[in-house]
């Protein structure tokens, strides 16, 4: 395990980006730790040199869908940090590529946290209509505008596109941000059923039981799906 590094540069401070603005903050407890926000909005946590550090819970719930043993790829549609993507590339190893559409916002984080995963700047829709069929082990959607997926990327249209890039056997994991009887969740659901043979997801008990607000994470694939990890995880809803 890597140790944690002191930039040589100050990175501390709030940056114009295309969307509005981006702040970087200091973790006072951690040497090298760094929260990202977004439009005000906490993006990311990292660990400058400590990759395989996330700060998220539903990071960590994403990562359980991983099955593999070795090198595998994927595509992360809501870059941010690079937090994800970089620590698929340290526990795996193999290509994964972050996806951002704000350019200032990639070039911020290019230069303040020098990821080792590339960053492509693309609109999420439009770079997974344009994969290639069965090119990638897992494609995370963790974009947002606002408290909200934006509208394109929670269609049945755009989930058959990310099936179709989807290696045999890949998954499709998305982060969802959604509140009291999950209506968000729940629609999403529907539409992933129409394309996947089996979904499932993770999250708190509270969350899945529609009594409270966060994130839940649900996963798409054509094979059972398994978790590993924390979080309360809910196989086979595609009944």
């Amino acid at each position: 395990m890597r140790k944690p590094r002191t930039p040589k540069k100050r990175i501390e401070g709030t940056y114009p980006i295309d969307s509005d603005s981006a702040r970087i903050v200091a973790d006072p407890d951690r040497d090298g730790g760094y929260t990202l926000e977004v439009n005000n909005v906490p993006s990311s946590y990292v660990v400058l040199g400590a990759p395989e550090v996330l700060g998220f819970d539903y990071m960590e719930w994403i990562a359980g869908f991983v099955t593999a043993t070795g090198p595998f790829t994927s595509v992360h549609l809501g870059g941010a940090g690079c937090a994800l993507p970089s620590y698929f590339s340290q526990r795996w190893g193999g290509a994964h590529t972050a996806v951002e559409i704000d350019g200032a916002l990639a070039r911020l984080v290019r230069w303040a946290f020098e990821p080792e995963v590339p960053i492509r700047v693309a609109e999420a829709q439009a770079f997974t209509h344009a994969l290639e069929p069965g090119s990638q082990d897992m494609i995370v959607r963790d974009v947002f505008a606002g408290p909200d997926t934006p509208r394109p990327l929670t269609t049945v249209e755009f989930y058959r596109a990310a099936h179709r890039a989807l290696a045999p056997g890949g998954v499709y994991v998305a982060n969802i941000g959604d509140g009291h009887g999950l209506p968000a969740t729940r629609a999403e659901l529907v539409g992933m059923r129409e394309v996947f043979g089996h979904v499932a997801a993770v999250a708190t008990r509270e969350m899945l039981d529609g009594r409270a607000y966060g994130n839940v994470v649900v996963a798409g694939a054509d094979v059972p799906l398994t978790h590993r990890g924390p979080g309360e995880f809910r196989g086979d809803l595609g009944g």
